[in-house]
């Protein structure tokens, strides 16, 4: 058989893909599970309306700012790395620019602050509990981009896991400031970050299995 009849052969009855649907297929799954974890915060740890409008302004901004830029800046980070042979490349500046400058206000803040108060500014009130409950608030994002990311054959599994779960761990801090009092510098640059790591962790260690295709 010669190549050309072969390839005649294969294209026969051939459709065109449809392009929009993955488009759909991710903000059906982003959504979908957006929504399960406004759900589980909602109605399991509860909301803090009218504490909003009592909080400082601009430390309110942000801690919604920063949780925000990570979450934009994960998705897309994530989604180029789920893709066959790509690299995170210049988005990496978006992921780590937020980190570092919460890094150095939290330092600022620290060194400006009395030393009796220090302390306090890093624990906050819930330092036990936070990193672990903004992870289960991204379980079910977590999912949902796994699930998205298999889909899309990624060759890099570990670091594609990795991306998916810190990409889910900044969508569920975002989340979990609709409950979180906290808003002290130093403690969104050690809890909040820890709480989008343990997805991460968890994200590179099952990648390789989950990924693969």
């Amino acid at each position: 058989m010669k190549t050309d009849e072969l390839v005649s052969l294969l294209a026969r009855g051939a459709q065109v893909a449809d392009r929009g649907a993955a488009t759909r297929r991710a903000a059906l799954a982003l959504s979908g599970s957006g929504l399960l974890a406004f759900a589980f915060t909602a109605t399991v740890l509860g909301l803090r309306p009218g504490w909003f409008g009592q909080a400082p302004a601009s430390a309110l901004f942000l801690r919604e700012a920063y949780c925000t830029c990570l979450s934009v800046a994960g998705l897309l980070a994530a989604r180029r790395l789920a893709l066959p042979g790509r690299r995170v490349g210049a988005l990496a500046w978006g992921l780590v620019l937020p980190i570092a400058l919460m890094w150095a206000l939290a330092l600022f803040t620290l060194v400006q602050a009395p030393a009796p108060a220090r302390l306090g500014l890093i624990l906050g009130s819930t330092a036990a509990a936070c990193p672990w409950l903004i992870a289960l608030v991204a379980a079910p994002v977590f999912v949902a981009l796994m699930w998205l990311a298999r889909g899309l054959a990624p060759t890099r599994l570990a670091a594609a896991g990795a991306l998916a779960g810190f990409a889910s761990g900044a969508c569920g801090a975002l989340i979990y400031t609709l409950h979180c009092p906290e808003l002290a510098a130093p403690f969104l640059a050690v809890w909040y970050l820890l709480g989008m790591l343990i997805p991460t962790a968890v994200g590179f260690f099952l990648g390789p299995r989950l990924l693969r295709w």
